[in-house]
């Protein structure tokens, strides 16, 4: 079993509704982000001894991930106060981008990974959100 990983960089706004700290207040990350894919090599044609092409995950990861979050406010669905300044940047025709939870490093690692599940051989995300802070998300 092979695995090989791309990394992405991206930025992104995000608040955490209820926090006790300072990230209770907007503020955003430049995040780099690791997808690991795993597999055997492809014994014959034109990706013989590849697991997967890289472009081929660059094109999904792009479309999947960066072209709808980059330069977005990510807020949680489920929060009242975020939903409420999404709807305001949506009105100011800024790019929002909602997921159903808190939008912490842990869970927007979850979160990547079972998008990118139906359509890439993934093993596991890596996320960092800050360049000494990162989560490591894969199902075992």
């Amino acid at each position: 079993m092979f695995k090989v990983s791309k990394e992405f960089s991206f930025d992104m706004a995000h608040l955490l509704d209820g926090h006790d700290g300072k990230c209770q207040n907007l503020h955003g990350h430049t995040y780099k982000l690791q997808v690991e894919v795993q597999g055997e090599l492809h014994s014959s044609g034109a990706k013989k001894g590849m697991v997967i092409d890289f472009a081929d995950v660059k094109q999904i990861v792009k479309q999947q991930i960066l072209d709808p979050m980059d330069h977005a406010f990510i807020y949680d669905t489920t929060s009242e106060r975020e939903c409420k300044i999404a709807a305001l940047l949506t009105e100011l025709q800024s790019k929002t981008f909602g997921i159903p939870t808190r939008t912490t490093a842990e869970e927007m690692a979850r979160f990547i990974f079972n998008r990118l599940k139906p359509i890439l051989p993934i093993s596991a995300v890596r996320l960092w959100e800050t360049p000494t802070s990162f989560c490591e998300y894969r199902e075992e």
